[in-house]
Parts: C-alpha cells; structure tokens; sequence
C-alpha cells in the first residue's frame, strides 16, 4: 500500500497547550480516507508483531470533554484484531473502588502478553477532576505526580510500553461541539451535566492539565499533545502517532511459517507454500 503525502506542519515543542494557536487539518475526504486506510494497515502489522511476540502496551487518552477521545478510538481499533486489545472507559469509581487506592483498579486492567490495554481517560483523573472538583484533598493530588510516575515505571520495568495522548480542542471549539450534541437526537447521551461543570471551570482545567504535562512527561512515558479542533487530522495523527511510538524496537516483519504446518499442509490438505513477499 502506498504511503500518503502529506504536508509538513509545524508542531509546538514545550508540553503545555494553549488556547489560541493554529490546528492543523487534512483538506479533503479523500485524503483523510487514504490516510486513514494506510495507518491502520500499518498500526494492524504492528499489533500482529506484538502478539508474534508476547509484547505489551498500555495506551492512556486524555482531553477536553468533546475532543474526539472516543472517535480516535474507534478508528484505531477498526481494523485490529478484537482478541489482540481491550479498551476502558474510566469514569467515576465505583463505591467499591472508592474505599481502595486509586491506581488499584487500574493493576487488574494491565495487558495480557501480545496485547494493548487502552483507557479512555485514566489515573491522571486525580490530578485532573479530583483535583479541580475537590474530590482529592491538596496533599493526595500532589502526592500523585510522584505515585503515578512510579507506577509507569513499574509497567516499564515490566517490560510494558506506556503511550501517553492529550487530545485538545479550543474553548470556541468545545462550545460548538457541545451545540451539536445538544440539538442532535442521537447525540444528546454525549452532553452531561459534567461536561457543562467542567466547560465553566476551563481556566482552572488548563492550569491542572500543565502541570500534569510538565511533571508526568518522562523520557521512557512522554506526552504527546495531539491538537484536535480537526477531527480528520486528529484521528490520522494519533494513528501515525501510535504506530511509530508502539515499532520503536519492535520486528515488524511477520516471522516465517512453523516448517511443521508447511509439511502438514502439504501431507493432508496437498497444499504447497508460494513463494511470498511481505508488503509493508
């Protein structure tokens, strides 16, 4: 399959976001299509390698309410094998939960050998609402910068890959998007009473959300910020995103057929291997 063409954009450097700057875009359907076909091909051969290889991943996403978490989502899973990942939606902890360290019902969650665990928003919740909301005194979101750099580290030492994604959107982005959903039938399950909270305190999210990309962005676990008032170009970036962080260090090449299949394919179904070329 042949790689897209693309432009060259320009991308920000310092791990913070800012309202008012330039969102890139793709500009047509068919680009977006041909670009959206090629890297999920790609990202499909990468999850085969992980599970040729019993390797494991993590990916994390966070955002604004309304930045296209869910969307991304879907189109990265489209065309992988449903058996090689599993995807969490992280919202409020059960009462259970509650009564339990907050990363503990993430360790039953970690991704088995030749398998990705993706959340849809995470433990980074205690250093985001519950820090915003007052749901976490002063002194245990602070401590959580430190609790949740250790325990990415201790997924890296377990030989776990962490993939870390912000997904942002503009404030007048965020307000159209929320129009949508509430004067569209089918998308009024979208808007909640929390999204509206959380659009009022947009200040106060912008300052959580800095710090946690200044003290949680490591070299081993980095954020990457995707800017996403451009849903097109979002879902293709994080693609291309994930494909190149997950290959770093990986064969990606398909390992060869076991000899034993070949020789019993040919003794009982009198079938013979061709000569083939792997097409990247």
């Amino acid at each position: 399959m042949t790689k897209p063409q693309e432009k060259k954009l320009n991308r920000t450097t310092s791990i913070t976001i800012q309202d008012k700057q330039d969102y890139p875009a793709i500009d047509t359907k068919k680009a977006y299509k041909q670009a959206l076909k090629y890297w999920q091909n790609e990202l499909l051969h990468v999850q085969q390698a992980y599970y040729h290889q019993g390797q494991r991943a993590v990916i994390v996403f966070e955002g604004w309410d309304a930045a296209g978490k869910g969307g991304a989502i879907r189109r990265i899973t489209e065309k992988l094998d449903p058996r090689g990942y599993q995807v969490f939606p992280i919202g409020a902890p059960s009462a259970d939960e509650q009564g339990r360290h907050y990363l503990f019902r993430f360790f039953n969650k970690l991704p088995k050998p030749g398998t990705f665990t993706i959340f849809d928003r995470s433990y980074y919740g205690r250093v985001l609402v519950e820090r915003v909301e007052g749901f976490a005194n002063n002194t245990a979101w602070q401590r959580a910068y430190r609790e949740i750099n250790e325990f990415e580290q201790l997924l890296l030492d377990d030989n776990i890959k962490v993939i870390k994604l912000f997904l942002h959107i503009s404030s007048d982005e965020q307000l159209k998007r929320f129009s949508e959903r509430l004067n569209n039938p089918y998308k009024h399950w979208k808007l909640t009473q929390e999204d509206i909270r959380n659009r009022n305190k947009r200040a106060e999210y912008e300052v959580a959300i800095n710090e946690m990309l200044s003290k949680t962005s490591t070299t081993k676990a980095p954020w990457h910020i995707v800017l996403a008032d451009h849903k097109w170009y979002a879902r293709v970036e994080v693609l291309k995103y994930l494909t190149s962080t997950l290959s770093k260090n990986m064969v990606v090449t398909p390992p060869p057929v076991d000899p034993t299949i070949v020789a019993l394919a040919e003794q009982q179904l009198g079938i013979k291997q061709r000569g083939c070329k792997y097409e990247p």
